[in-house]
Parts: C-alpha cells; sequence; structure tokens
C-alpha cells in the first residue's frame, strides 16, 4: 500500500498562484503514474494532470492547461502541481492518486481544499 499526504491547499485571491504537494510513502516501487484530481461543488470529480514516474510525460484537462504546471521529484517521491493565474472555477477539492497498473488509479490521498475568491 501507498499512502500519500498533502499540502498546499488553501485560500487565494482570482491571479494567484499555489503551489500543491503530495508525498508518496510506504510501497513507493512500481509507481508508474501519478495524478492530480479535482471535484469542484457540485461537480463531478476530473483529472486535471497527470505524470509519469520514469520519463515524467504530462497531460492536462484543456481547463488548465497553460496556467498548471504537474512535476514530480523522484528521489522524494512527491508530486506537486504548480497552479497559476488561479479562477474562482478552479475552487475544488484536489486529490492526487498513484497508479500502479494503468488505467487504474489505485491510491488516494486525503483531499486538499482549494478555494479561489474574486
Amino acid at each position: 500500500q501507498v499512502q500519500l499526504v498533502e499540502s498546499g491547499g488553501g485560500l487565494v485571491q482570482a491571479g494567484g498562484s499555489l503551489r500543491l504537494s503530495c508525498a508518496a510513502s510506504g510501497r513507493t516501487s512500481g509507481m508508474v503514474a501519478m495524478g492530480w484530481f479535482r471535484q469542484p461543488p457540485g461537480k463531478e470529480r476530473e483529472v486535471v494532470a497527470t505524470i509519469t514516474w520514469s520519463a515524467g510525460s504530462t497531460t492536462y484537462a484543456d481547463s488548465v492547461k497553460g496556467r498548471f504546471t504537474i512535476s514530480r521529484d523522484k528521489f522524494k517521491n512527491t508530486l506537486y502541481l504548480q497552479m497559476n493565474s488561479l479562477k474562482p472555477e478552479d475552487t475544488a477539492d484536489y486529490y492526487c492518486a498513484v497508479s500502479k497498473v494503468p488505467p487504474l488509479w489505485n491510491y488516494w490521498g486525503q483531499g486538499t481544499q482549494v478555494t479561489v475568491s474574486a
């Protein structure tokens, strides 16, 4: 099992920036990809960005393309999400996840709340 501990959520004004972190521990060997997901109030969960653990290949949702950057530190087993030019529509609970057997997301973090005010 993999444990995921997130940090960096909070309240920010529109146009501002936040950096989310997700530290993985436990059975971290065999991680193929990590990703960030979010669930806005009253909406379904959606994928925000993904990154392959080995090569660092990334994907982004259209809604965050050009504003968010996903990265990982393989030595620290830590995932990051740099969020710039934040909009009120980015308000959501953000979750990090680990995939050991794509396309399944096998492990999930506890979530961290991001609120963007106008």
